[in-house]
């Protein structure tokens, strides 16, 4: 399974993109993260539905210092496209 996810508030400048890698890895997802140029922070990660829906909920919250208004966001089935999860600059 896949959850693309577009997440925006005070996400930038807030360790978001390590604290969503450190999280990803902990639940053994694969992906990417980046920051947007509308400040926004998009993700796209891989693993089993029950890993997916407890990383969509870490999103929804993201690091201390964040500040999440929305978080929109779709979940697919697709085939495994990526080995590990990585920060995107």
């Amino acid at each position: 399974m896949r959850l693309h996810a577009i997440i925006s508030g005070r996400v930038q400048g807030v360790f978001f993109r390590v604290n969503t890698r450190n999280k990803a890895n902990e639940l053994g997802l694969s992906g990417w993260v980046k920051n947007r140029w509308d400040g926004k922070v998009e993700v796209i990660c891989e693993g089993s539905k029950e890993m997916l829906e407890i990383m969509l909920k870490w999103l929804k919250k993201g690091p201390k210092y964040a500040f999440v208004e929305n978080v929109d966001y779709s979940i697919e089935e697709k085939d495994k496209e990526f080995g590990n999860f990585e920060i995107i600059y």
